[in-house]
């Protein structure tokens, strides 16, 4: 019953939020407005699920600098916690069917965020352009999952190179973030929350300004997804 009150508050504070997300839109398309409303937004939903976010490396980033963030994934919680504590304004990736979600997919559709089709390949090489230009005429960083779906056991999987082809195009620094903590608390597949706390580390920005060549994003791909596993591995002891 706790569980089912937990999702029922979640699901109402969603929509209301989106709502005002929406107005936010209409009434300012330098999403100033909406990005004001994102930090409080995510530490509600966090607050109402009963989870505590600890954050480490927080040092490693400069305030009004763009990034492109690179984190692994297990849990739906794993938004609310990055949102809740990156520094400055982020975009991301989402799946196109969450467009059809009356009011929280408006949302996503009409808000600085990247619509990616899975299927069609086409469809993400122009959603890596857009990432382009919010990154390089808007100055928001991007924030990628670099697994490109939730981890199943909260192991880190192999990595796709979409977020180190963008980093190749745009020349700025990744930041690897790793998540711990948040699959014990909501696992892929289930709607059971428990509670507990997430711990997100910022390792330190790699430049990107060399990569030139197919195996120079292979070779940062690999690099990054090291130094995830490396700061997950120490937060999973």
């Amino acid at each position: 019953m706790v569980n089912f009150i937990r999702l029922f508050l979640i699901a109402a504070y969603v929509f209301i939020v989106s709502i005002y997300a929406l107005i936010a839109l209409v009434i300012d398309r330098s999403y100033r407005v909406y990005y004001l409303c994102n930090n409080p937004f995510s530490k509600g939903i966090l607050k109402i699920a009963g989870i505590k976010v600890n954050t480490s490396g927080l040092e490693n980033i400069e305030k009004n600098k763009t990034y492109i963030y690179v984190s692994n994934h297990s849990s739906q919680f794993d938004i609310s916690a990055l949102q809740a504590t990156i520094p400055g304004n982020i975009s991301m990736f989402f799946k196109k069917e969450l467009a059809k979600i009356p009011f929280f997919g408006w949302q996503l559709w009409a808000g600085p965020y990247i619509m990616i089709d899975r299927k069609n390949p086409d469809s993400a090489i122009k959603s890596l352009g857009k990432a382009k230009k919010l990154l390089s005429k808007q100055n928001i960083s991007v924030l990628l999952f670099a697994e490109g779906t939730r981890s199943e056991t909260g192991e880190i999987q192999k990595f796709k190179r979409g977020a180190f082809n963008l980093a190749g195009k745009v020349g700025y620094p990744i930041i690897p973030i790793s998540i711990s903590g948040s699959n014990r608390i909501m696992q892929k597949g289930s709607m059971k929350i428990n509670k507990g706390t997430i711990h997100v580390h910022f390792d330190k920005p790699i430049d990107t300004t060399n990569i030139k060549t197919r195996q120079d994003e292979i070779d940062l791909m690999n690099k990054v997804r090291e130094i995830i596993i490396k700061n997950h591995s120490l937060k999973m002891d």
